[in-house]
């Protein structure tokens, strides 16, 4: 049937993809229910608050994807990024292969139904959840969490995790943000560093309440609160975390988005637009970056409290309250990495520009979409 792909092990070129998404994905681009199942099987949690009903759509790898050329007759109406439902054939050996097809694409329902074997009704919540997960830009697990929240759906924490790769990535970035704490604790001790290490991956490994008990009585969390406490503050180091990996490629792309010109001849029409689209999208990553900023500077005005005025009360309180702050965070953020994952993809690197005026203003048109925000943040009192 037409729109159905299978991917199948003897092209060692997907596999290498599949193998790199479970291993190397990002947090933001890659949702890995197949690794949650895995993990969290028999999780009294997990069992009872599935993220879908449906046991295929809960084992699948959801993957936020750049279009190709190709794959964009899919759709009724154009688009630069869709989000792919991976469908494993065997759920323990990805070698197998995979089935997928991308959300919302043409005749999605008679797909997902007929040539998949998922029947889910128009009206349920997997169909919501699907939906949801295809409107929220990104697929950062925070940003995400509010999203479904705030319409009524609330799945076990355990699908809200930071991938593998990305804990990996910024184990060095919150040891270094964790340590002013383990030196109040500790002192001028000579293992401070080693302790804030081993307290930064705790934190992002989602260690056991007994693990990190002295600091849940130092903040005097009681158990559930200690975990939605340590969601909150894992999140505040994941965006602190991804403002400054995203800062120097920002810089980067700026600059090539002023330099780029297309081919062939330009009407005074498309050439002032195009001229006005780049002073736009400057203007909106300077804005987009301001307001990421300002944002974190309330969670690092809480952070010190507790550091240097030595209040874990009133940063408690902040991170327990903080989820409101998690959308304009996560919208902005991943607005930005949207224009630069794009432009590094259509534009790679020591390659010629091959574009023409109208293909290059509607990707400019694009950019200053995703990066237009409704001024709706909230920002918390520390």
């Amino acid at each position: 049937m037409r729109g159905e792909r299978t991917v199948q092990n003897s092209q060692n070129r997907t596999i290498r993809s599949l193998d790199h998404l479970q291993n190397s994905g990002s947090t933001a681009r890659v949702l890995n229910l197949r690794d949650v199942t895995l993990r969290m099987a028999g999780d009294p949690d997990f069992m009872t608050r599935p993220l879908f009903k449906n046991p295929d759509l809960n084992r699948a790898i959801i993957v936020k994807h750049r279009l190709r050329s190709n794959e964009t007759e899919e759709f009724s109406l154009p688009r630069a990024t869709a989000t792919k439902i991976l469908l494993p054939i065997d759920i323990n050996d990805l070698k197998m292969g995979a089935r997928y097809l991308f959300i919302g694409q043409k005749g999605f329902d008679e797909l997902l139904s007929e040539s998949f074997g998922i029947k889910i009704s128009f009206d349920s919540n997997d169909y919501r959840t699907l939906r949801l997960i295809d409107e929220t830009p990104s697929l950062d697990p925070f940003l995400l969490r509010e999203q479904l929240r705030r319409n009524g759906l609330e799945p076990a924490r355990c699908y809200f995790d930071l991938s593998p790769a990305d804990t990996r990535r910024m184990l060095a970035f919150a040891q270094q943000e964790i340590e002013p704490l383990v030196r109040v604790s500790m002192g001028s001790d000579p293992g401070s560093a080693n302790s804030a290490r081993k307290l930064a991956h705790k934190i992002l490994a989602n260690a056991s309440d007994a693990e990190l008990d002295p600091l849940r009585r130092t903040m005097q969390l009681d158990h559930n609160q200690y975990q939605e406490g340590i969601f909150c503050w894992k999140a505040f180091l994941y965006y602190k975390w991804r403002l400054m990996d995203l800062l120097p490629q920002v810089a980067e792309i700026s600059k090539q988005i002023d330099k780029i010109r297309p081919r062939g001849v330009i009407d005074q029409d498309t050439r002032e637009l195009l001229t006005s689209s780049r002073e736009t999208i400057r203007n909106a990553f300077v804005t987009a970056l301001k307001r990421v900023r300002d944002t974190l500077a309330v969670y690092d005005q809480a952070y010190q409290g507790l550091t240097q005025r030595r209040d874990p009360i009133a940063f408690r309180n902040f991170l327990l309250n903080a989820p409101s702050l998690f959308t304009e965070l996560g919208d902005r953020l991943g607005a930005v990495d949207h224009v630069i994952s794009f432009w590094r993809f259509r534009f790679p690197e020591n390659k010629p520009v091959m574009i023409t005026g109208d293909e290059l203003a509607d990707i400019f048109t694009d950019f200053e979409y995703s990066l237009n925000f409704q001024d709706t943040s909230t920002f918390l009192a520390a």
